[in-house]
């Protein structure tokens, strides 16, 4: 299921990433998404869903890091 827009987001996500970490989110998710819609593309068996939720996260933390609580740029 990708996401149309931030608002469509989880609360995990929307409710702690600043606004650009929102965008790598959605942009990331949508990609991984279509990337391993094949399941023989997945590792450990995992679903769609969680895979394009670990891509996604790995994204933000590439650009941003959570310090004290918060999300900054690196």
């Amino acid at each position: 299921m990708p996401y149309d827009n931030l608002t469509d987001l989880p609360k995990s996500v929307s409710g702690v990433l600043p606004k650009h970490a929102q965008e790598i989110y959605l942009a990331a998710f949508n990609n991984a998404w279509e990337e391993y819609k094949n399941p023989k593309d997945r590792r450990d068996n995992d679903s769609r869903e969680t895979v394009a939720h670990k891509v996604a996260w790995a994204a933000v933390k590439h650009k941003y890091k959570k310090d004290e609580g918060n999300w900054e740029p690196r």
